[in-house]
């Protein structure tokens, strides 16, 4: 089993004995959409595959937040942001600005990339050691600049 999914599994428990609601209720879904993706793949994930459930989510909750927040809808606004600091709680450190473009910049070396018909090879490179830990749709964004 995952150090993920178990750090997950005592934060249930957790939550469960210490009867906080909102959390627990956070964290069955969180469970549900691992036990899903297992269930639908017919395998046990690794870490690598609960981190990209986790940014999926936290995606998702940054989408409706935004949404929420246009429409004047505060107390949806707030449940989003609880949510998303709930899952933020499993996900490794963000990387810094820095560390992004030397990671960009160590896979163009490696890839030998030199226009943005590369991007494919640099994004294979990049995407499992930032995953989780940096927004892939901005990454992408800054390889093209850098590519292009």
């Amino acid at each position: 089993m995952s150090e993920l999914k178990t750090a997950i599994a005592d934060a249930v428990k957790t939550a469960m004995k210490a009867g906080e609601k909102d959390r627990l209720s956070t964290l069955r879904m969180v469970s549900a959409a691992i036990k899903q993706k297992e269930v639908d793949e017919r395998r046990s994930l690794e870490d690598a595959d609960v981190l990209a459930i986790l940014d999926k989510m936290v995606k998702q909750r940054r989408e409706s937040l935004e949404q929420y927040e246009s429409a004047g809808r505060d107390d949806l606004a707030s449940a989003e942001r609880a949510e998303i600091a709930l899952i933020g709680e499993f996900l490794p450190q963000p990387l810094t600005d820095a560390e992004i473009d030397a990671l960009i910049d160590a896979a163009i070396d490696e890839t030998g990339a030199e226009s943005v018909r590369d991007m494919g090879k640099v994004m294979g490179i990049i995407k499992p050691k930032a995953q989780g830990r940096a927004d892939m749709g901005a990454v992408s964004g800054r390889v093209k600049v850098k590519l292009g």
